[in-house]
């Protein structure tokens, strides 16, 4: 019982991601970067083509490998 009283932080204190949205991130990028300058880090259709958060949030809950660049990237963004 005491462990589900931690705080979520307590429990991932390495993890920089844990708490924070995809779309959070995301939007973080978009404003950050820019759909163009996205699409060219990250080369996936639907930031090059009509991108809309809506779309890209889609693509990347099921497809792990183009969350995990994008996941990549912010953390990235967020050090500098």
């Amino acid at each position: 019982m005491e462990e589900q009283n931690k705080s979520q932080s307590e429990q991932q204190p390495n993890n920089p991601l844990h708490g924070v949205k995809l779309a959070d991130i995301l939007e973080f990028l978009v404003e950050k970067y820019g759909w163009d300058e996205l699409g060219m880090k990250i080369d996936i259709r639907s930031f090059n083509n009509n991108p809309s958060i809506k779309s890209s949030l889609k693509f990347l809950r099921r497809t792990p490998w183009a969350r995990e660049k994008v996941e990549r990237l912010y953390l990235r963004a967020i050090r500098k």
